[in-house]
């Protein structure tokens, strides 16, 4: 199989997971209740964020949309372009690719984002799946980039 399709198979599988979690945490969790998952680490809970990360921007679903369309089409023009680059460049923005589509597809499907990974040793927002796929993402894309700055590729 070409790194295409490959490319194209890993996408699609995560963002069957984001949504697979997405249904179970909406099945099983009522809106707002939390659970223990792994104590004094992570709780679960069901959150639907109007809004974009924290919560900021509350019912702007159209502007999240046309943003996502906009750095989803981005990422796939830059993954086209580079696709023989390194590893980590190809994997970080598959990893982009899937959490935008992955919440994209929240956004036209319900109007909000389902949220359900709760951090119990620190404040911080609740997130899902494919906001953990962004943030790892953009990390691992920053030090491919910073990377080949640095050896002059």
């Amino acid at each position: 199989m070409k790194k295409r399709g490959i490319v194209t198979v890993v996408v699609l599988l995560l963002i069957a997971l984001d949504q697979l979690v997405k249904s179970y945490i909406v099945w099983q969790i009522p809106l707002g209740e939390v659970r223990s998952w792994i104590p004094n680490l992570v709780s679960l809970t069901y959150l639907q964020n109007r809004g974009a990360a924290f919560s900021i921007l509350q019912d702007q679903q159209l502007l999240f949309a046309v943003i996502t369309l906009v750095v989803v089409v981005g990422a796939i023009w830059y993954l086209h372009k580079h696709m023989e680059d390194s590893f980590w460049m190809v994997l970080g923005l598959t990893l982009i690719i899937a959490g935008g589509l992955g919440n994209f597809i929240d956004r036209i499907s319900q109007g909000f984002v389902v949220d359900m990974f709760h951090l119990d040793f620190i404040n911080f927002a609740i997130f899902n799946v494919a906001d953990s796929y962004l943030t790892v993402g953009v990390i691992i894309l920053l030090i491919a980039m910073l990377k080949e700055e640095i050896n002059g590729n």
